[in-house]
């Protein structure tokens, strides 16, 4: 049994009404720790702390805060084993996947350490003699950031990358299920050089500690990676405040697979995409579209491979695929499924728990599926790939673009005009053009539609962080 504190000033402790939230391992259902709650009290703590983290971390040379980010990246790499476990315990993913989100998340980190040393002023002269103009860089100030527990170490590590290659501080709101790997990321930044008042860590009822932090006049940016219906609350609170606000929201990816593609090899390679994460991703491919030339063959052989993953716990070598977080995403996705199958759907594999024990759902494939099924129109966020067939390109993208959702989607052909021409049409932040391109830091991500607005990670991953000032000198 572990405890998970919040932590403030480089101390972990206790919430001050000692409240507490147990800590399950979805594949055994066992409760192997328990996290704290924050109260008003710990939240005013941590926004004085983090008010004095900023002035203190503010004044460090661009150069330096760089030397101690890369340095800190390093120190998660050489810890990877160790997090990647804790990962997977807590959130069920495959071992493997565990320690290739733990190096992700040290790669946010190194990547803003670098852009961090890039940081710079543009001086110009002004139109009149004399004038010299000069456009300054400043850290925004304190970021309330708000993460999600499918990839508890990532998400929130491209925001640390992004508020502290700035030279922001950051209050870390991250998930009650999966509490552990923020803070072990956080205690490498920490003991990288990073100054113990500019990072906190806080847990609790989600909806009273945002409400609080938001609108606190210490926080002058809000990041919040989640779902749409979250996401909209929290705009509209940032909003009230006029706090700036960087989305990125649900999606439901639509994958379009032309007559031109082997719909064998095609398939095995979207099988893998597909359930990855147990298809918790906001990213994953979930709505099929396939040419009705090569629909058959195509449905056959993906069912045929999902059919064939192992579904077990992460910590076994054999497993593909792990348990869902929670008995709640369990119901979700039988609700869904069940949904589908009452409209006429064919269920061509699984659609059923595996087993009593553990949070396992079996990888599901379902065709011939009624346009107003639910899991065509509500983001499933678990292993359900939904294929249609279709004849009729414009009536196709109708389909894929006709829902609030603007995320990511994917295009399977070889018809260089058609790649071009699918890719324009798609009104999505992401199109993956015979790929599925995962969330680098080398790479910016943001949502159209309700997906969300502004973007993380890139070349410009320290802007939603920074602020602008121009000096005008005679």
């Amino acid at each position: 049994m572990l405890d998970f504190k919040l932590l403030i000033d480089g101390t972990e402790r206790a919430g001050s009404t000692d409240v507490w939230q147990d800590v399950q391992n979805p594949a055994t259902g066992e409760v192997i720790g328990r996290v704290a709650h924050a109260t008003r009290d710990d939240l005013d703590l941590a926004l004085q702390t983090a008010a004095r983290g900023f002035a203190e971390w503010s004044a460090v040379s661009n150069w330096e805060r760089g030397t101690i980010l890369k340095r800190g990246a390093a120190l998660i790499r050489d810890r990877c084993d160790d997090l990647a476990l804790m990962l997977t315990r807590e959130m069920g993913k495959p071992l493997r996947e565990a320690k290739a989100e733990v190096n992700r998340s040290a790669d946010f980190i190194e990547w803003a350490g670098e852009q961090a040393r890039r940081i710079t002023d543009v001086t110009m002269q002004g139109r009149q003699p004399g004038n010299r103009i000069t456009i300054e860089t400043h850290p925004a100030g304190v970021v309330a950031a708000f993460t999600p527990w499918n990839f508890p170490m990532a998400q929130a590590a491209k925001k640390f990358a992004g508020a502290l290659g700035a030279g922001c501080a950051i209050i870390c709101k991250s998930p009650e299920e999966t509490p552990a790997s923020v803070l072990g990321m956080s205690r490498a930044l920490l003991d990288a050089g990073v100054p113990a008042a500019a990072i906190g860590v806080v847990y609790g009822v989600p909806a009273e500690i945002s409400s609080y932090l938001i609108p606190a006049p210490q926080v002058a940016k809000v990041t919040f990676t989640g779902s749409i219906p979250v996401g909209k609350l929290l705009a509209v609170q940032a909003g009230q405040a006029m706090k700036p606000v960087t989305m990125e929201l649900g999606g439901h990816a639509p994958v379009i697979v032309c007559k031109d593609m082997d719909p064998v090899a095609t398939a095995d390679i979207l099988v893998k995409g597909k359930f990855a994460n147990a298809g918790q991703i906001c990213m994953s491919p979930t709505r099929f579209f396939v040419e009705d030339d090569i629909h058959d063959v195509f449905v056959s052989r993906f069912a045929e491979m999902a059919g064939k993953l192992t579904v077990g716990p992460g910590e076994e070598d054999s497993t593909d695929m792990g348990p869902l977080l929670s008995e709640r995403r369990l119901t979700a996705i039988s609700e869904l499924v069940e949904d589908a199958r009452q409209r006429g759907a064919t269920v061509h594999t699984g659609g059923q728990r595996i087993g009593n024990t553990g949070a396992f759902y079996a990888p599901t494939v379902l065709s011939d599926i009624a346009p107003d099924a639910r899991v065509m129109r509500e983001e499933p966020f678990g292993p359900i790939a939904a294929i249609q067939r279709f004849d009729d390109e414009d009536a196709m993208l109708g389909v894929a673009n006709g829902l609030e959702f603007g995320l990511s989607s994917y295009v399977y052909t070889n018809d260089a005009a058609r790649q071009r021409r699918l890719s324009d049409r798609l009104k999505y932040g992401v199109v993956g053009i015979n790929d599925l391109p995962a969330h680098m830091p080398e790479i910016p991500l943001g949502g159209w539609k309700e997906s969300g607005y502004g973007t993380e990670g890139g070349q410009s991953i320290l802007e939603p962080f920074q602020k602008t000032k121009v000096v005008s000198h005679r």
